[in-house]
């Protein structure tokens, strides 16, 4: 420190070199006494509009522009005749009214044409997608609760169609955890709580997320499957999304089947197995889940009700156990049924080409000459009384 004041402070000048922008010819000096009759300017303490408030913005920014260098510089003379001549506002067709952005003029000429013309620009790169991404996530993983999660998560300005990356986020950083965290499938229930439409954006995940259920890794695929059972077992979701699998052998794989079996284990656990199968056999429901307990054929019906048995919910399979078991006698039954009907089928047509073959002879006869017809009367007469008959016999067929 005494080093330093012989030195006069030579080290740490009062004003920066970058910083001594006044010329000291320039320079005004003001000496205040402390007895002198000052102006307090008392006015200053109170806010007054400037009706001039442009122009003087315009100045300022002249004055500013001098002194700091910005691209619109000139001489003291050329300073002061600007700041003299007053400003006149800007007009519809003025080719320099420009609004939300600096004019070429003020920038160097660095803007794109294209811009200035009021063309949109799209960023390829996704450089805004994956910024938002890495704040979902920092929010996601910073937060302490999920409730502090879920109000920062709404604060963020989402653009129309930005939505559902929030939710994959959160389904994303579910996978990356060792094991299962109920942080975020409460996360995900505080979510669909606020906005309705994140329902939609969960439905349409779990579709996709079954749909490349054979790229997950085992501990991605019980964290996901867990999620989505939380969000079942809260009326969070929709239980319209098991209308998306169908359980059979050949529609399912290893990865799907091992999906299926946590989603429905962890759904039982939370609310039980008599309670999960009232909520499947709801009407609402029931019309949903065709998929995971098809009656189409025996084999199908078979392999769901071993997958049930095998995982310990046997329970949910009664009546899909007493369906297969009526299975025989519904076939016998719908045989004999189309039997029947072949057979009705037989007599109908049978009869229907008597009383044509009826009305044919009938025709030709009547088509015949007189002598003919006085020739043969007693047979007319009898082929008439024939025709009478068969047309008797034929009315309920009609």
């Amino acid at each position: 420190l005494f080093a330093a004041r012989k030195k006069a402070f030579a080290d740490n000048p009062a004003v920066p070199a970058e910083l001594d922008l006044v010329d000291p010819d320039d320079q005004v000096t003001h000496d205040i006494g402390l007895d002198d009759d000052l102006d307090s300017a008392a006015h200053l303490d109170t806010f007054q509009p400037d009706p001039e408030f442009e122009a003087n913005e315009a100045k300022y920014e002249i004055i500013r522009n001098m002194l700091l260098g910005g691209g619109v510089g000139g001489s003291s003379d050329e300073l002061a005749l600007r700041m003299d001549t007053p400003l006149a506002p800007p007009t519809q067709g003025d080719e320099k009214h420009w609004e939300g952005r600096m004019p070429d003029s003020a920038t160097g000429g660095r803007l794109d044409s294209a811009v200035g013309k009021g063309k949109s620009v799209h960023d390829m790169t996704e450089t805004n997608l994956t910024n938002l991404r890495r704040t979902i996530y920092l929010t996601i993983m910073s937060s302490v609760d999920f409730e502090e999660a879920g109000h920062k998560l709404m604060k963020i300005r989402l653009l129309p169609g930005e939505e559902i990356e929030l939710c994959t986020m959160l389904i994303e950083c579910c996978s990356q955890e060792r094991t299962y965290m109920r942080y975020y499938g409460l996360l995900g229930q505080r979510l669909c709580e606020i906005d309705r439409n994140f329902r939609l954006f969960f439905d349409d995940l779990f579709a996709r997320q079954y749909g490349m259920i054979h790229r997950l890794e085992t501990n991605k695929l019980r964290n996901v499957a867990k999620f989505f059972a939380h969000l079942l077992c809260t009326e969070a979701l929709q239980w319209s999304v098991l209308a998306y699998v169908r359980l059979t052998e050949a529609e399912t794989s290893s990865s799907s089947r091992i999906f299926i079996k946590i989603l429905f284990q962890e759904v039982a656990e939370h609310i039980g197995l008599l309670a999960f199968r009232d909520r499947l056999a709801v009407p609402e429901v029931a019309r949903h889940c065709s998929g995971l307990f098809p009656r189409d054929t025996a084999p199908n019906m078979r392999f769901a009700i071993n997958f049930y048995t095998s995982i310990g919910l046997g329970g949910l399979t009664d009546e899909l156990r007493e369906h297969l078991r009526n299975l025989p006698a519904l076939v016998a039954q719908q045989k004999a049924v189309q039997a029947a009907r072949t057979l009705d089928r037989a007599p109908s047509s049978s009869s229907r080409s008597t009383c044509s073959s009826t009305f044919v002879s009938s025709e030709s006869y009547d088509t015949g000459d007189t002598s003919s017809r006085s020739s043969h009367s007693r047979r007319g007469d009898s082929t008439s009384s024939s025709s009478d008959a068969s047309g008797e016999s034929c009315s309920p067929v009609r």
